[in-house]
């Protein structure tokens, strides 16, 4: 004969059992919720510290470039960065040079970015000098300021932002997020300032931060010389950010933070680039266009690399239409000129 009082005695411990099991299991999550929130604000506040350490103004200037009528804002804008890649030098007096000039714009609209890799060779007029003479000399002459005017002038666009990322720096960056994967374009060797010998071959490799910085200056032995380097520094920008975009990156974000506080300066504000990340939250390299400066070279007695004009002001105007910047044309019935915005279209 069943006993139903015991039946029901031990459906009432399952049920409590299962309860308890219950509770445990959502005390438990809750702890990992409040663990991973207490983690993030340490890591949102550690990051903020480190990298507010990165912040130096434009001397000169106050909350815009002199090429903009109203200052812009990343969650609504266009805006453009210029990004400098500088080897630094022992001698206090010597600031430097500027190894890689590139000049990125990003459109929220689009959300779509456009890069340009300048030739650090590139005659260029520098504001304030007589002579024309390489854009990288910008640098040595009058630091991140210089190169801004001169790189507003090269192109006729406002740089709203710079970036100056030192060598320890950027290979400290590529480290912490485990090495980057470009697609080698050929096999070659190359040294670095230790002069140890690295070696790349033709396919997919993923580089850590000694052999990234090695492959990205590498030019002597590229047959298209500035322009097959301006090509690999695309390609380990472009992986960077994959890197950078990536989930795992979260539990990095202290040591990044401070390796940028460290080796990086800039005059974006951490709550505009926690802005930016809102803005562009999926942004990956699929979204980045890359534009290169086409010209020729001049081996005199010193090598310069003159740009194509044709090419220059078709570059000019594809970054001015991303910026949907106001540009000026001629009314032919009265003479006078007007100021048309640019409307800013994806081309295929």
């Amino acid at each position: 004969m069943v006993d139903n009082n015991k039946i029901a005695l031990t459906r009432s411990k399952h049920k409590k059992t299962k309860k308890r099991r219950m509770k445990t299991l959502i005390s438990l999550l809750i702890i990992i919720v409040l663990a991973a929130l207490g983690y993030a604000g340490y890591i949102a506040y550690y990051a903020y510290d480190a990298v507010d350490n990165s912040y130096t103004q434009i001397e000169g200037r106050e909350e815009k470039s002199e090429l903009r009528e109203a200052p812009v804002y990343v969650s609504t804008d266009p805006f453009s960065v210029l990004l400098l890649g500088v080897e630094n030098y022992t001698d206090e007096n010597d600031q430097g040079r500027t190894d890689t000039i590139m000049v990125a714009t990003f459109n929220p609209e689009l959300q779509s970015m456009k890069l340009v890799s300048i030739p650090r060779d590139t005659l260029v007029k520098i504001p304030g000098y007589r002579n024309k003479d390489k854009i990288n000399h910008s640098f040595a002459d009058g630091g991140k300021e210089l190169v801004i005017e001169t790189v507003e002038d090269f192109l006729d666009i406002p740089i709203d932002y710079y970036v100056t990322v030192n060598f320890e720096g950027f290979k400290n960056i590529v480290d912490i997020v485990d090495g980057v994967t470009v697609d080698v374009p050929f096999d070659f060797d190359d040294i670095n300032s230790k002069w140890e010998r690295f070696y790349f071959y033709e396919g997919e490799q993923t580089l850590n931060g000694e052999e990234a910085l090695v492959y990205a200056r590498m030019r002597m032995k590229d047959p298209r010389g500035d322009f097959g380097r301006n090509d690999r520094q695309k390609q380990i920008v472009s992986a960077l950010i994959d890197q950078l975009s990536a989930p795992k990156t979260l539990l990095r974000i202290d040591k990044i933070s401070e390796a940028i506080g460290n080796n990086v300066e800039t005059n974006m504000r951490v709550k505009e680039a926690l802005a930016f990340r809102k803005k562009y939250p999926d942004f990956n390299s699929s979204d980045i266009q890359t534009l290169q400066i086409t010209g020729y070279d001049d081996d005199g007695r010193v090598y310069y690399f003159i740009p194509d004009e044709e090419n220059l002001d078709e570059i000019k105007s594809t970054l001015m239409t991303h910026l949907e910047i106001q540009t000026q044309t001629a009314d032919p019935s009265n003479g006078t000129t007007e100021n048309k915005k640019t409307a800013a279209t994806e081309t295929p």
